[in-house]
C-alpha cells in the first residue's frame, strides 16, 4: 500500500516549484475512502507565501469536500534528489493537527518506494494545539 503513495508522491516532486531552495518535495495523502491527493512544494520570493507540498495535498483534499485522512507520503531533496528522509515542516504537523486523528494518521517518509519510516502523527507532534484544545467539533 505504501509503495503506491510514495510512487505518487515522487512524481510529484517533477511539479515543484522551487528555484530559490532547489530543494523539491512530493506529497500524496491518502483519503480513508482510498483517493489520494497530490502536492508540491510552491515557493515565492517573499518565503513567507510559499506553500509546503503536504500542505497544497491536503488543501486541495479540503476544498473538495474531503476531510477524513488515513495517512500522507512525503519525500523530497535538493534538486529533485532523493537523498534522505523527508521530514514535514511544523506548520504542515499544525495543519495536519487540524484535521487528522493523531493515534491513528500516518506519516511515511520515503528514501523510495522500498525504504521508508512509518509514524503517527502524534509521535510527530506530541501535545499538540487541535481543535479539541478548544472543544472545537470538526465538520
Amino acid at each position: 500500500m505504501w509503495e503506491e503513495l510514495i510512487r505518487k508522491a515522487i512524481a510529484q516532486m517533477d511539479y515543484a516549484y522551487a528555484p530559490y531552495s532547489q530543494f523539491k518535495v512530493g506529497a500524496a495523502l491518502l483519503c480513508m475512502d482510498g483517493r489520494i491527493f497530490t502536492g508540491c512544494n510552491i515557493e515565492n520570493s517573499a518565503y513567507g507565501p510559499s506553500n509546503c507540498a503536504e500542505r497544497t495535498a491536503i488543501f486541495k483534499a479540503v476544498s473538495e469536500g474531503f476531510r477524513n485522512f488515513k495517512a500522507i507520503a512525503i519525500v523530497g531533496g535538493k534538486y529533485g534528489k532523493i537523498q534522505d528522509y523527508c521530514a514535514p515542516c511544523g506548520v504542515c504537523r499544525q495543519v495536519m493537527a487540524e484535521f487528522c486523528d493523531p493515534e491513528a494518521f500516518q506519516v511515511v517518509m520515503a528514501k523510495s518506494p522500498e525504504d521508508y519510516k512509518v509514524y503517527t502523527l502524534g509521535e510527530l507532534l506530541p501535545k499538540a494545539f487541535s481543535p479539541e484544545t478548544l472543544e472545537v467539533e470538526r465538520g
